[in-house]
């Protein structure tokens, strides 16, 4: 069919009252579509152009080629150039544009921007109803007059390619992406036409129809098209509206484009390759995807980066069928190329798992290069994340010759003394390829595994949830038996260490330890939190169901009461009930041996002061562990014996001196432990019956603590009951308060205030009779001077009474 036709002559340059008119239009061409056609194909000149150019500058000037969608659907390609004017307008700019209604393609299924070189495009309206010219039918056939000299172009675009590429792939997206169309900054006009034309090539055919343009604008901002070429002097304006702009008239830019697609394109490119994007076009997937066209540019030699490379892997890997063998082993050759020293660690993830789809698909001549690759980079490159190849991978010659070479190396780095600092996740990728290459490692197994177990415990306890190295130790465990054996017996030797790590540790990752071994620590291990959630509280009762689950008695296996105690109790003591409890479910030898006999000693020392059992214990550990106490602790045991001792009533003689001497050796001494001796001392020295050289004792040691523990006790309530109801022990308080007055200031001090504060008051509640029976009391024990002190001590408080009373009242009078 016949297209119509549209010409049309812009203003001249400077003449502002003139306007431009459309000289020629085909039919079907409505007044509508002409108004909107005539902002897209408007002219400015360039800053600094002549208004009145000779015919070089003339022919110098830019040149607008023009597609673009119209408001009804149609489509216009339209090249406006200036043109020799008059007389009175010596610049004319001449619109040639070819109308295509709404789903009419190009004549000859031709892509817009083929018309570019079109010869056929005119500068003058055709005079007298002279033969049209048609700019689109008369096309040279082939791709010839898009392509001559792209190669060229991209190669000295180089810098600019991929940014380029990833902006015109989404401007060609069904839905233009917001923001204004993206700008191309070129001093000459033709090459905005060579990158659309780089495009074309480039982009799927549905992608380059959308892509709408022009090769010459002074308004990018205001443009309604896709693609808009520009002059260096509108790059900042540019900017400053929020446009994509690449200047690619000047420094090539520094920082890349994210876009995997476009940087393998910007390849292929430079490589002169542009036939591979039809070919990639032919391989199944996304046509944006960096895969396909990736693995087209590997096995056709082009050079990629790590990402690109990666991204060739996993394509192939997800889609093994869809290439053929030829293909395939040229893919994997150029992966494993010698000469690349970039790989990074998702490349070497995707060559693992195209070595997995390959895997038992392709012979082991092609696949041996990706295992050898593999287990290379996990020796030497230390990449834990790696899929390692299966055993089989490496029978024959090829497995033989990468065992020569990494064999020594795998033997020596697990041999050498910096394995306590190595990681779980190393030592355990070491020894799976060691096994895959079949290295015997026998002889270094033992110390390995050693350095392994301590490794993975304080692993474990530095993260939070499943460790990342647990799936690949399962893994090496049901594997290799040997290296699970030994693991699982440096495990449980270890566990009476810190029994509460392993536990935590078996929490998370279900070690395989159901076998034959007896492991005995290990199962107390695997059963301390079950056993807490049931039982709660009841550490007696979490105890014992975990003794139980270690299969052994702990008079046959002592360690077993350490790894229970310290499942049980952790870094707290045990209380005084329950450290009998343990004294009693073993011999003291058993606890020696376990080492357990020191969290009784802890129980006895962090007992609270009202524990009753707590000097019990203390009695029975000096004699079951003579030998293992010593030092503050015996000293602070043997306090609290004293105390059982002062309770009883049957103490040995020189009390205050013992308890001072025994306070003194067990420096620091817990609070509490200092009250209770403090107490039991001074009660018994406020008993009846105390001897009196055991106070004589107490009172001339002035010891500023004990003293004033004696003043609380005398100052309790039961105290001071006995003095109110029982004269004679008033009396005794009396002779013993008043009977060294040349004792220390903290003895006097106190004294003097006992007697004003306690006993007076309990005097004076007395009746007439038990007072007398005091004052009888303290004369017969000790003398009539004693009595007649008593008296006077009785009467001042009373003659002090009255006297302020009559003082009172005459100051009153």
């Amino acid at each position: 069919m016949s297209l119509a036709q549209v010409h049309h002559i812009s203003a001249a340059p400077g003449d502002e009252e003139a306007a431009g008119r459309f000289t020629a239009v085909g039919p079907g061409v409505s007044a509508a579509l002409l108004a909107e056609l005539e902002p897209l194909i408007g002219y400015a000149l360039p800053d600094g152009a002549s208004h009145r150019p000779a015919d070089a500058e003339l022919r110098s000037l830019p040149q607008a080629f023009t597609y673009a969608v119209l408001s009804d659907g149609s489509h216009v390609v339209g090249r406006t150039a200036p043109a020799r004017g008059d007389g009175t307008a010596p610049v004319r700019f001449h619109t040639h544009a070819v109308h295509l209604p709404p789903g009419v393609p190009l004549p000859g299924d031709r892509l817009p921007v083929e018309a570019w070189r079109s010869p056929h495009w005119v500068s003058a309206t055709p005079v007298g109803g002279g033969a049209l010219s048609d700019p689109l039918g008369l096309l040279p056939p082939g791709p010839a007059p898009v392509r001559e000299g792209l190669d060229d172009f991209a190669v000295s675009r180089g810098p600019w390619l991929a940014a380029v590429l990833a902006d015109l792939r989404r401007a060609s997206e069904e839905e233009a992406p917001a923001g204004g169309p993206v700008v191309l900054v070129e001093r000459q006009s033709a090459d905005v036409a060579r990158w659309l034309g780089l495009a074309a090539v480039t982009l799927p055919r549905a992608s380059v129809e959308r892509l709408t343009f022009t090769t010459y604008t002074r308004r990018p901002g205001s443009s309604a098209l896709r693609v808009v070429g520009a002059p260096p002097e509108d790059a900042a304006a540019a900017r400053e509206a929020g446009l994509r702009v690449h200047v690619c008239a000047d420094r090539p830019p520094v920082d890349g484009t994210a876009d995997a697609w476009a940087r393998t394109a910007a390849r292929v490119w430079r490589s002169r390759a542009p036939e591979l994007f039809e070919e990639a076009r032919g391989l199944p997937g996304d046509p944006f995807a960096a895969g396909p066209l990736a693995v087209i540019a590997l096995c056709s030699g082009v050079a990629l980066g790590p990402e690109e490379r990666a991204a060739a892997a996993g394509w192939a890997a997800e889609r093994p069928y869809a290439l053929d063998a030829k293909r395939t082993g040229q893919l994997v050759e150029a992966l494993t190329s010698p000469g690349i020293d970039d790989r990074t660690g998702s490349e070497f993830d995707a060559v693992g798992r195209l070595f997995g789809a390959l895997d038992g698909r392709c012979p082991a001549s092609v696949t041996a290069p990706l295992a050898a690759m593999l287990v290379t980079e996990a020796v030497r490159g230390g990449n834990g994340s790696l899929e390692l190849p299966r055993r089989d991978a490496f029978v024959g010659p090829e497995g033989e010759a990468i065992a020569g070479v990494l064999g020594p190396e795998i033997l020596t780095e697990l041999e050498s003394g910096a394995g306590g600092g190595r990681p779980v996740a190393r030592t355990v990728q070491l020894l799976r390829v060691a096994r895959l290459l079949g290295v015997n490692g026998t002889e270094v197994l033992p110390e390995v595994v050693d350095r392994l177990a301590r490794t993975i415990l304080t692993e474990a306890d530095g993260s939070e949830g499943t460790p990342a190295f647990a799936p690949a130790l399962l893994e090496l465990l049901d594997e290799q038996f040997d290296v699970r054996t030994a693991l699982l017996g440096a495990l449980d030797r270890i566990a009476p260490e810190d029994p509460g790590a392993v536990a935590r540790f078996l929490e998370r990752v279900a070690l395989p330890f159901t076998g034959t071994q007896a492991l005995p620590h290990l199962r107390m291990c695997a059963e301390a939190p079950g056993a807490m959630t049931t039982l709660g509280r009841d550490r007696s009762a979490v105890w014992h169901r975990v003794l139980r689950a270690a299969g052994l008695s702990p008079f046959a296996e002592p360690l077993v009461l350490r790894t229970a105690v310290g499942l049980v109790w952790e870094d707290r003591a045990p209380t005084v009930e329950e450290a009998r409890l343990l004294l009693e479910a073993a011999t003291s030898d058993a606890h020696r041996a376990a080492g357990t006999w020191a969290r009784l000693v802890d129980a006895a020392l962090g007992a609270p002061a009202d524990t009753e059992d707590g000097t019990a214990l203390a009695h029975d550990l000096l004699r079951a562990f003579p030998q293992e106490i010593g030092g503050r602790e015996r000293a602070a045991l043997q306090l609290l014996e004293l105390c059982r001792d002062l309770r009883s009533g049957a103490p040995e003689p020189g009390w205050t001196e013992q308890v001072r001497t025994l306070r003194d050796r067990a420096a620091p001494l817990e609070p509490a432990i200092q009250e209770r001796a403090f107490t039991a001392l001074t009660e018994r020295l406020l008993a009846p019956d105390r001897p009196g050289a055991e106070l004589y004792a107490f009172v001339r040691s002035d010891d500023a603590d004990l003293i004033a523990a004696y003043d609380r006790a005398a100052r309790t309530e039961p105290t001071r009951t006995r003095l109110r109801t029982h004269p004679a022990y008033a009396a005794d308080c009396f002779t013993n308060w008043t009977a060294h007055p040349h004792a220390g200031t903290a003895w006097t001090t106190t004294a003097a205030a006992l007697l004003d504060e306690v006993l007076r008051p309990a005097v004076r509640g007395m009746t007439a009779e038990a007072v007398a029976e005091v004052e009888e009391t303290v004369g017969r024990t000790g003398s009539s001077g004693r009595a007649n002190a008593f008296r006077d001590w009785n009467r001042s408080r009373a003659l002090g009474r009255l006297g302020r009373r009559i003082a009172g009242r005459v100051r009153r009078g």
